[in-house]
């Protein structure tokens, strides 16, 4: 079994088509545009279409996707993030 490493964390993306991320804690919350989760350095959101989660695993705090990606977004904390998801609804 692989321990994971406290506090690391990497983000790599091949081609803006699939990507790794290790330090993920949790999903927040996912569908076929958006992808956010809490990792080691705050929350990550992953913006684009298509976008599926192939493998999760929060023993090892990695998980793998693929979709068009478009955007890599990170914010320090829940409610700064969502906030500004709020804000722009609201201004559509």
């Amino acid at each position: 079994m692989i321990t994971p490493v406290p506090d690391g964390h990497t983000v790599v993306l091949k081609n803006r088509e699939s990507l790794e991320v290790s330090g993920v804690r949790q999903v927040e919350s996912f569908d076929d545009k958006s992808v956010v989760l809490e990792t080691t350095l705050g929350l990550l959101s992953i913006r684009g279409s298509g976008l599926h989660i192939n493998q999760l695993n929060v023993e090892e705090e990695k998980l793998e996707m693929e979709g068009e990606i478009t955007i890599l977004e990170y914010s320090p904390d829940r409610a700064q993030l969502r906030g500004k998801g709020l804000l722009a609804r609201l201004l559509k």
